[in-house]
């Protein structure tokens, strides 16, 4: 979508763009024939497969801050590494007709269950790319980033009933972090220095939308 504000290129590997790799259209992924037998892949219909073998899909994603200037975080962990878990922001896929501020609202109504109305919704205040191995699979996901401020109380606890199969599978938590907490806490963190960022998202936005570049996790 169109930022309202300027975009500010932060790495050198990636145009201020977001660039998504061409695929086959979901219905077709893994079906030469174009006879729509469905994905090869157990990621979801929004991913796609490139030429070169890596799935890729476009994402929106929300930082999700309350009253006090805490995020609200997920932390979940890789099917093929249960050992290893990190902490991300809420968010996820953006499906076929949807904007990415569509896209932001519904995600948070399913991970979260909180209810946004889109002018509660700013930015995207970030964009991201990101190459990853999950689920078996080499990735690739471009990512809008959005800001919200909700009261604590909209969550206390999860609800499951929203999420995906692979959702239930592989999310761990959700919970509020400060902002000096996440600075130190002891596992792995995405966006990388997630709290510098939203530190630099206070007291408000700018306006100015900044490219995180291409990050390799």
């Amino acid at each position: 979508m169109t930022s309202p504000g300027s975009t500010r290129a932060a790495g050198d590997e990636e145009p201020a763009a977001l660039v998504v790799p061409a695929g086959p259209p979901a219905d077709d992924a893994g079906d030469p024939d174009g006879g729509g037998t469905g994905p090869d892949h157990a990621l979801g219909p929004e991913w796609t497969r490139g030429a070169d073998g890596m799935l890729s899909r476009t994402a929106a994603r929300v930082i999700l801050l309350d009253e006090h200037d805490r995020v609200l975080l997920i932390r979940g962990h890789d099917a093929d590494q249960p050992e290893r878990s990190w902490w991300f922001t809420v968010g996820g896929g953006i499906d076929a007709g949807e904007s990415a501020r569509e896209a932001a609202v519904r995600e948070v109504r399913e991970e979260t269950g909180i209810v946004l109305a889109d002018d509660a919704l700013v930015g995207p205040v970030l964009t991201r790319s990101a190459i990853f191995d999950f689920f078996f699979e080499h990735c690739r996901q471009d990512e809008e980033i959005f800001l919200a401020r909700v009261p604590a109380s909209s969550f206390v606890a999860e609800d499951r009933s929203g999420w995906t199969a692979l959702e239930q599978d592989v999310i761990d938590e959700l919970r509020w972090w400060s902002l000096a907490d996440l600075a130190a806490v002891e596992i792995e963190v995405f966006p990388e220095g997630l709290a510098t960022l939203v530190a630099g998202l206070l007291p408000q936005w700018d306006g100015e939308t900044r490219h995180l570049g291409l990050a390799r996790e």
